[in-house]
């Protein structure tokens, strides 16, 4: 990582304690050897010796993001809370698998039987993993505490930076292009349901609810001209704040331009029209 990765001032650790024992030891030879860049450091402790704290301590001294990974979503809920604490002022996330049941596709022989993929997704997880994704590409003090999970492929962030959508006061902007947008991004035009990942349009006031967030993106127009932009809360429609400009992230990760998409399909067809001569 280039020197220029480097953020001074933006973690600032919250505790009443200072390292203690082994501690300062501990976090001065980890921060010279990541310094010195070697690649695999390991920190060794008992139960309650105090390994967390170090690791605060460490990101405090390097002044970088980290991602803290944990092998079961319980123990990963229990850091990420232990890391809002310590920096209260970060972006702290929790990214973890958001399904609460999930059976593969499979095939009895026996039986001659399919068995279909079935899968429950938990809205609220899938929240917090689009929170996360949003933090990584608008600020520089991220943590993301994570179980295994984070390892697999979740789109091209390219693709996913490329179709988010800016909105900003007092400029023009035709509502029907707008819907059109939202759709190619994945959202969905809410009738009697209203949750993350919807729109909602009421005469010239139209709200958007972003599937990273716990409150509503309310943008008002005079004819074709973005008069307000706000953040509202979801349930009193209380006002939290009036915003300049605001970015819209898709509501899915896998998002894809729609120059790809065209391009990828006849390759589909032909690969798809092969194989079924083949068989």
């Amino acid at each position: 990582m280039n020197e220029s990765f480097f953020m001074p001032n933006f973690f600032k650790l919250n505790s009443p304690y200072k390292p203690t024992g082994d501690q300062p030891t501990a976090i001065k030879t980890l921060v010279n050897s990541i310094k010195a860049g070697n690649d695999f450091q390991t920190l060794l402790g008992v139960t309650g010796s105090g390994k967390t704290f170090t690791i605060a301590n460490i990101i405090q001294e390097l002044q970088r993001p980290a991602l803290i990974m944990a092998h079961n979503k319980t123990l990963a809920a229990q850091l990420a809370q232990e890391f809002k604490e310590f920096f209260p002022e970060s972006a702290v996330h929790y990214f973890v698998s958001y399904y609460d049941y999930y059976q593969p596709e499979a095939y009895v022989v026996k039986t001659a039987s399919y068995i279909e993929k079935e899968a429950t997704i938990n809205e609220e997880i899938d929240r917090l993993r689009h929170a996360a994704t949003e933090s990584l590409l608008t600020r520089k003090d991220v943590i993301i505490v994570a179980s295994v999970s984070c390892i697999y492929g979740i789109g091209e962030v390219d693709q996913y930076e490329a179709q988010c959508i800016k909105f900003e006061k007092d400029r023009e902007y035709v509502i029907e292009n707008i819907i059109k947008e939202l759709v190619m991004v994945q959202f969905t035009r809410s009738t009697a349901d209203w949750k993350p990942g919807m729109f909602l349009i009421k005469w010239d006031v139209l709200e958007i609810w972003p599937s990273s967030s716990e409150s509503i993106i309310r943008l008002e127009f005079f004819w074709d001209t973005l008069e307000r932009i706000s953040r509202i809360e979801h349930l009193t429609h209380r006002l939290i704040e009036d915003l300049d400009e605001i970015v819209i992230f898709p509501a899915k990760h896998f998002v894809t331009e729609k120059w790809v998409i065209e391009a990828v399909i006849p390759k589909i067809r032909e690969e798809m029209e092969n194989q079924v001569k083949f068989f």
